[in-house]
């Protein structure tokens, strides 16, 4: 049977998701030619809230997109199946964009790299930033985020598994053996 222990509860996410908010306007100073790019699947879903929660701060809409990274896996060709396609919405330029890429976890940063590469293949932002809601560590590439929900030190048998309502039909993060 395995443990679970709930590391994050709906209000701490919220707790987390209104501090990045609030850097990220500060980093930026503002929210001039900034967009958020959240990266399949939970990402999209913490970009949209912190869209929300920087429209409330700042009174004005962020740009918001989606990027699929798919096709710019490294270990697409391990997988087996045909990689199902849900295509990158980016309703936007990101060419001369601030541009936050928002995911759930961070890990080894391959996802990361790969969301890099799918939007400068799109364009060339002014720049690229990194929202994670956890951090657990065990980076196999030089990526670090900008800002962070929360720091979970993690063995590499060990789950991170962020819940949200969106999509799981609730809010939480919990941590497992594998």
């Amino acid at each position: 049977m395995e443990k679970e222990r709930v590391l994050l509860d709906e209000a701490a996410i919220n707790r987390a998701l209104k501090r990045i908010a609030h850097e990220i306007i500060e980093k930026n100073k503002g929210i001039d030619d900034l967009a958020l790019v959240g990266i399949k699947t939970r990402g999209i879903f913490l970009a949209d809230r912190l869209g929300q929660l920087i429209r409330e701060i700042e009174g004005h809409e962020v740009m918001i997109g989606e990027v699929d990274i798919t096709l710019y896996r490294d270990d697409l060709t391990e997988k087996g199946d045909q990689p199902v396609l849900q295509g990158s919405k980016l309703p936007f330029d990101v060419s001369k964009k601030k541009i936050v890429l928002v995911d759930d976890v961070l890990f080894t940063g391959r996802t990361v790299r790969a969301a890099l590469e799918a939007i400068i293949d799109i364009g060339r932002p002014l720049l690229i930033q990194l929202a994670v809601l956890i951090d657990r560590g065990h980076r196999e590439l030089p990526i670090r985020p900008d800002y962070v929900g929360k720091n979970i030190p993690t063995s590499k048998t060990e789950l991170i598994s962020v819940q949200l309502s969106e999509y799981d039909q609730k809010d939480l993060v919990v941590i497992k053996q594998k």
